[in-house]
Order: structure tokens, then sequence, then C-alpha cells
């Protein structure tokens, strides 16, 4: 699982230390948010929340927040702290 997929590099880093313990047969990937623009590798998300279109200057950021008993999960366009 990844939070936001947007280079596929930290994908492929995981899939890299997988393939230390053997090759498995299927490998299935979920994100968060799937940022389509700007891939550097041929990586894409078997299952995905959302998709955003978000070019090179914008950011997303993924905040994990509880209301009440449920936990929810809130994604805003801001710049990087």
């Amino acid at each position: 699982m990844d939070d936001v997929l947007y280079t596929g590099r930290t994908v492929q880093a995981a899939l890299t230390a997988l393939q230390h313990y053997g090759r498995p047969k299927r490998i299935a990937l979920m994100a968060m948010v799937d940022r389509r623009f700007n891939r550097h590798l041929p990586i894409k998300s078997d299952y995905k929340g959302l998709k955003v279109d978000a070019l090179d200057e914008a950011y997303v950021k993924v905040l994990w927040d509880e209301h009440g008993e449920e936990d929810g999960v809130f994604i805003y366009p801001t710049k990087p702290d």
C-alpha cells in the first residue's frame, strides 16, 4: 500500500525488497491517491481511492484525522512542509 502514488520510486524499492524473499506469483498495489501525471516508472495501482491530476507545481497532502468514532482521510492541495 502507498498513500500517494506519484513517481513510482517508492513502489519500485518495495518490489526490489520483496524479490530478496523469492519471486511472488502476484503483487497487488493499493494507493489512497493516484497522481496520474509525471510517473517516472511504468507502475500503476490495482486499487485506488482517488485519482488526482496534479502537475509538478501542485502537492497532495494526506492527513489522518479522527472524528468521533470514525477515522477519516482528508486530502488537501498544499505546499510541502
